[in-house]
């Protein structure tokens, strides 16, 4: 495992599985959701069977609650929990499979950070769960965007 330490709030990369030799690249969106770890599941098999490179993208966010210290602190704990649990996960996955995996996590708007790691990882599929907030029914979800997008195939998983 390649990790390179970093602050809550900043990027960590960390590499599991055997060496990337692939020349493709899929990459999926995870933020600890069902509908998520539906789509890791689904990206994992697709690399396996394609023989693909996984990148696994975590994009944290600040939410305008966390102005306080008490509420910040909270968040900082909440995510790098996850942050922990989803890397072990990935990390299991990638050894029983034997799939090359990049586990990235970052802080920013998920779907600009997932636009921007898709072009400059030169992505040839994306995977993302479904949204299941109703509110992204007016704002439009994380999907529907990169799909708009148009440079990459992209996967919803419901």
């Amino acid at each position: 495992m390649d990790t390179e330490p970093t602050g809550v709030f900043e990027s960590t990369v960390e590499r599991y599985g055997p060496p990337a030799t692939a020349r493709s690249t899929i990459m999926v969106g995870v933020d600890g959701s069902d509908t998520a770890m539906r789509a890791a599941a689904y990206a994992f098999g697709l690399a396996r069977r394609q023989g693909f490179h996984l990148l696994v993208a975590l994009v944290g966010t600040c939410s305008g609650l966390a102005l306080s210290g008490s509420a910040m602190a909270f968040e900082q704990r909440t995510y790098t929990q996850l942050r922990a649990e989803l890397s072990a996960e990935m990390r299991e996955r990638a050894e029983e499979l034997g799939v090359s995996v990049t586990f990235l996590s970052l802080h920013g708007d998920p779907f600009g950070s997932l636009r921007d790691i898709a072009d400059r990882c030169q992505a040839d599929t994306v995977v993302v769960g479904a949204s299941t907030s109703a509110g992204h029914r007016i704002a439009g979800s994380v999907a529907t965007r990169l799909i708009r997008c148009g440079r990459w195939p992209v996967v919803v998983v419901p």
